[in-house]
């Protein structure tokens, strides 16, 4: 079927030339056009030009254009598809990170939670703000995904910005239960019936059952996930095999001495422990938005996987491959189908989906996916221990959404304040005016 589909942040290799391969690959979207847009005229050139030799090279009925000018790119758009960063990524999400450290603020990392959550979004969601004007006013009625983090923080404030948006958010996390369960419970990933929800990057296995039996399966699970979890490759490891061989690796590939306990994992034990849900996600993530995760997690995996992180990505030679690697693509496909198929998870309002969350915030949820588009699916009330933690996040997803709307320094030092990971007051607003004062160009806006 004929759709014009964007690709916004087209000049990074990583996303361009993964995202564009998805795409050349579906049948369903045959002799479609791609746009590509990027603010980096020479990357977008260089993505572009390899983008349309694969084309004709391998006689695809597709057409790809490329275009700095924004408006241009999204004109009568079917579907956009969104990841950017802003200025350095990692120079600037070390000073999320470092910053409020030095100010005596016990954040396990700067990306999605904590102060450097509040930092990388006050950074990041007013260009998105700045796509979706656009796309409200040059193609209403397209379809909205974004990669981009602080999920959870971008989405609840695009909603709140332009509601009349189909603007959903999608995230790769969910993918570490075909990683786990299988080994773990010794039957494939299609044998099992799962559901996950909570907030992006803090969500949690809910139920789980054998299809051929109905059987809860989470008795295996929480009796399983000790052994399975007591011999893990170290991050260090991991960066070690990957600098030798340049291939991602598999547990199989490490010795006993390569190998520890529930490395970068132990606020996972704790969850899984005492509130008994499994994480879908490690604690670098779920660790952020917790505040005693500070004195359980293990800081020496973070750092290694923040090492290896920065490594693999300037190593990394992505390429175009006819193979389908995002959800994305597949949920383009169901839409134009009215497939019906079941999503496992996606970033949307809560409008009830959750109903111990309110209504405007947005959540990790699974989907049903036809004409209509994506249709989250209900999850009654989480378990109280589990809900309480999200709980912690409403406020700070509030003012987060606030203090970007209204450019307001005191919505964000707020913010700041009600977070959980916060635990004094001195020093917290010198801190807030250390980061602006950084990160000028971004965060000057605030007033």
């Amino acid at each position: 079927m004929k759709q014009r589909i964007i690709l916004i942040g087209a000049g990074s290799a990583q996303f361009g030339y993964g995202t564009i391969g998805d795409i050349l690959q579906s049948k369903v979207l045959e002799d479609s056009e791609i746009v590509l847009h990027d603010i980096n005229p020479d990357t977008l050139a260089a993505v572009a030009r390899t983008s349309s030799e694969f084309i004709a090279e391998h006689r695809l009925p597709f057409t790809i254009s490329a275009t700095t000018d924004r408006r241009e790119a999204l004109r009568d758009a079917d579907f956009l598809i969104i990841s950017i960063e802003v200025g350095n990524r990692f120079e600037l999400w070390e000073q999320d990170w470092r910053i409020p450290q030095q100010y005596g603020i016990n954040q396990v990392y700067g990306e999605n939670g904590g102060p450097g959550g509040l930092f990388h979004s006050l950074r990041i969601i007013p260009p998105i703000l700045e796509i979706c004007a656009d796309a409200a006013q040059l193609c209403p009625e397209a379809t909205i995904f974004n990669f981009s983090n602080p999920m959870s923080r971008i989405c609840t404030t695009v909603h709140r910005a332009f509601p009349q948006l189909k603007f959903i958010g999608l995230c790769h996390e969910i993918g570490s239960l075909r990683n786990f369960l299988p080994p773990m419970l010794g039957v494939p990933y299609e044998a099992l019936e799962l559901r996950a929800g909570g907030l992006n990057h803090f969500s949690v296995l809910l139920s789980a059952r054998y299809k051929d039996t109905g059987q809860d399966a989470y008795p295996d699970i929480r009796a399983r996930a000790p052994a399975f979890f007591g011999n893990m490759p170290t991050m260090n490891a991991v960066h070690k095999y990957f600098k030798e061989t340049g291939k991602w690796p598999h547990a199989t590939d490490f010795a006993a001495a390569e190998t520890e306990a529930w490395p970068e994992r132990r606020v996972f034990r704790v969850i899984l422990e005492k509130f008994g849900l499994l994480p879908i996600t490690s604690d670098s993530h779920f660790g952020e938005y917790i505040p005693w995760a500070y004195d359980v997690t293990d800081h020496r995996g973070i750092l290694d996987f923040y090492r290896f992180y920065k490594d693999y990505l300037a190593a990394a030679q992505p390429k175009i491959e006819l193979q389908l690697r995002e959800r994305v693509i597949a949920i383009i496909e169901g839409i134009l189908t009215d497939a019906g198929y079941l999503e496992e998870a996606v970033n949307i309002p809560n409008r009830g989906l959750i109903a111990n969350l309110p209504d405007w915030i947005v959540v990790e949820t699974p989907a049903i996916v036809d004409k209509n588009g994506v249709n989250g699916v209900p999850l009654g009330k989480l378990p109280a221990g589990f809900a309480g933690l999200l709980m912690n996040q409403v406020a700070v997803h509030d003012l987060t959404a606030e203090a970007v709307l209204h450019k307001s320094k005191a919505a964000a030092l707020q913010a700041l304040l009600v977070d959980p990971i916060v635990h004094r007051y001195h020093g917290i607003e010198e801190m807030l005016d250390t980061m602006i004062a950084y990160q000028e160009r971004w965060l000057g806006y605030l007033k």
